[in-house]
This record gives structure tokens, sequence and C-alpha cells, in this order.
């Protein structure tokens, strides 16, 4: 690690925050299944598990604080894998 590098602390309050909402988000994602949402139940978990992910992303991994070019690259594997998500949906609702 080079002295130019910033050092950053986030706060046990921070964490537990993001905890406490990933416990939700993991709740809510299992009250789904109970739903009768038919075709949307997968696409509601995805979406869910999208949060979570940016989520764990951002602060247990500290995307937030690393450099950009970090960032960029995460969010094009985002959208290459939300293209492929909505291609499989618009295939499997035109069948």
């Amino acid at each position: 690690m080079s002295s130019e590098e910033k050092h950053h602390i986030v706060s046990y309050r921070s964490y537990l925050l993001i905890l406490f909402g990933l416990i939700t988000l993991t709740l809510i994602s299992v009250a789904i299944t109970h739903l009768e949402l038919r075709e949307y139940t997968v696409a509601a978990a995805l979406i869910l598990a999208g949060i979570k992910s940016f989520l764990v992303l951002t602060y247990f991994m500290h995307l937030k604080f690393d450099k950009p070019m970090y960032r960029y690259m995460v969010f094009i594997v985002f959208a290459v894998f939300f293209a492929v998500v909505f291609i499989t949906f618009v295939d499997y609702v035109n069948r």
C-alpha cells in the first residue's frame, strides 16, 4: 500500500444498517416465493438479488472507496448480466 492512498474507516453503525438491510431483503425474497406472481417471481427475485449484491459490493467489498476504474468494470459486468436476463425474459414471454 503506498502512502498516497487514503484510508477509510466505516462505522459499525453503517455495517449494522447494511446487515439489517440485507437480512430484510433476504426475508422479502423468501416471502416472494409464497406469492402468486407467476412469471414475475423470478424477475422479482433477480431484482432483489441485484440490490443485495450492490450493497455487498459497495460496502463490504469497499468498492465505494476504490478507484473509479473498478466501479466501471463492475458496472459493465452488471450491464451485461441484465442484458442477458432481459433477453432471456423476452424470449420466455414470446414463446
